[in-house]
């Protein structure tokens, strides 16, 4: 009798939906982003990320032990750096007894198994808030990754068990890795942002760190939300370089680079799920047009199951409270 195959069958109760669910999220799958800044005992909630906070070293350290007893392994870093820092070579960024530095330092002390990555970009510290030496209004590549392979032998010698370069230069991913192993940091690894594009999810995010560009844009070196192909190059050329684990950047708008990623790609696939992502779902949510819970849990699954190993997000507390964990 027609239909001999029901696929409904499968779907017709919880306790079965679950037996055959393909993709399950688990605190082993999150990166949590989290934004320093100097000071103690300073927490201020980003006005485009509400919930989400930019904190002092004190207060972040009690975030880390918070993230570690939850089950979440890995923080990625980034700091707010004070403007009479800045310069258009980034001089702060390989500061020994930098603000980053010692977060680096002082988690590690803290949460010792914690795994720490940090972010490697000229932004945070350069006077014209682009990911690379200036010259003349252009962005001088070579340079630029020179002072990118200092800032991570910097980071590792703090202590860093990644960097994360993400400023989208040509060839840095192959000079962070010399530099890194001319100096003996042969186990540090490199999570780069392979794929990153000039996307305009990421307006929080530049809010939260003072790091918006202070001329032009970003489309010289992040990548054209056009492009599919070119992604695959990128991935593949940091592979060729060295990098252990390629991102692509952002989450949602880009699945479907995610899943060319998790085909082409012999090292694991993490994906950035943005700012501007975390953003449109708060505020949904906020006018009642979407239920919060529901929409965390539905992107994030959308994100595993496109291909990624790695997830970094800024809802991965609520995630693990939401599933029970």
């Amino acid at each position: 009798m027609y239909p001999v195959k029901r696929p409904r069958r499968l779907r017709q109760n919880a306790a079965i939906r679950s037996m055959v669910q393909e993709t399950i999220l688990t605190p082993n799958d999150f990166l949590v982003p989290l934004f320093i800044s100097e000071g103690k005992g300073q927490i201020k909630e980003i006005p485009s990320m509400p919930n989400y906070f930019k904190k002092s070293l004190d207060l972040t350290l009690k975030d880390v032990k918070e993230l570690w007893a939850m089950g979440i392994k890995s923080v990625l870093l980034f700091v707010q750096v004070a403007d009479e820092l800045k310069d258009n070579e980034g001089t702060e960024a390989m500061n020994p007894n930098g603000l980053m530095q010692r977060a680096i330092k002082a988690i590690k002390d803290a949460v010792p198994e914690m795994l720490v990555m940090t972010d490697v970009a000229l932004d945070p510290y350069s006077s014209y808030g682009h990911d690379g030496i200036v010259e003349d209004g252009q962005i001088i590549n070579d340079s630029t990754v020179e002072i990118l392979a200092a800032m991570s032998i910097s980071h590792a010698e703090a202590g860093a068990d990644f960097v994360a370069p993400s400023d989208m230069m040509d060839g840095r991913i192959h000079g962070i890795r010399e530099g890194l192993d001319e100096e003996g940091f042969i186990q540090t690894g490199i999570m780069s942002y392979s794929a990153k594009y000039a996307s305009c999810f990421y307006g929080p995010f530049r809010d939260a760190l003072d790091s918006s560009p202070g001329f032009g844009d970003k489309k010289t070196y992040q990548m054209n939300p056009a492009n599919s192909h070119e992604a695959v190059k990128e991935i593949l050329l940091d592979i060729e370089e060295g990098a252990d684990i390629v991102m692509i950047k952002p989450g949602l708008p880009y699945l479907d680079i995610v899943k060319e990623a998790k085909a082409i790609s012999e090292v694991p696939v993490s994906v950035y799920q943005v700012s501007g992502e975390y953003a449109m779902i708060k505020a949904a949510a906020e006018k009642g047009w979407i239920n919060e819970n529901e929409a965390i849990i539905e992107s994030l699954t959308s994100i595993k199951r496109a291909g990624a190993d790695i997830i970094a997000t800024y809802f991965a507390k609520e995630a693990i409270k939401l599933f029970g964990y």
